[in-house]
């Protein structure tokens, strides 16, 4: 037996008793692989550029109030509406729609059931009661309700209530009107 035979003393030409290492070609990247090493070229050319990203904060540190946010940076949603609604103008027109769905809530139980906010326009809350008798009632608490309303939309936003009782049907239609009796001045 020679030294190049195997223990069986075959001379181990077919390969089968030793154990051989194929060079096999790298198989491509596919998902995860592919993405970790497209992420680390683009980091090498950038370093090699220098315009690399500037280095990670430790988790759990972020500085106070967010100086170094990025606008790039992904934003609170909470913050991005806020931004949104001073820049379009939309604050007020919101914070008193939040009037009138929680009017309940501040005008007081008991004074929602027998008044309602009509409409908003030009700083003026227009509320409708439902008899003379609520419509008084709720004159008298207009102060107090006027510092609620301050606290909660804003100093300034409600710069006056007006208070109106139950009115009759509106016969007139359309644009034009015609000054007369009423509509009623030819039945017989």
């Amino acid at each position: 037996m020679s030294d190049e035979d195997g223990p069986d003393g075959s001379d181990g030409a077919d390969g089968a008793d030793f154990e051989t290492t194929e060079l096999t070609a790298p198989r491509p990247l596919s998902g995860v692989d592919l993405a970790r090493a497209a992420l680390a070229r683009a980091r090498k050319e950038a370093r090699a550029r220098g315009t690399a990203a500037p280095a990670k904060r430790q988790r759990g540190s972020r500085p106070a109030g967010g100086a170094d946010r990025d606008p790039g940076d992904p934003q609170l949603l909470g913050e991005t509406l806020s931004r949104l609604l001073v820049e379009r103008g939309w604050d007020v027109p919101v914070a008193v729609a939040g009037v009138i769905e929680r009017w309940a809530e501040i005008a007081g139980a008991d004074l929602a059931e027998h008044c309602r906010p009509e409409k908003f326009e030009a700083g003026v809350l227009q509320l409708i009661a439902e008899s003379t008798a609520w419509a008084t009632q709720v004159r008298l608490l207009l102060p107090p309700l006027h510092r609620r309303l301050d606290d909660v939309v804003g100093h300034g936003v409600v710069t006056r209530i007006e208070v109106r009782g139950p009115t009759g049907p509106d016969w007139r239609r359309g644009a034009l009107r015609v000054r007369g009796p009423g509509p009623r001045d030819t039945y017989g």
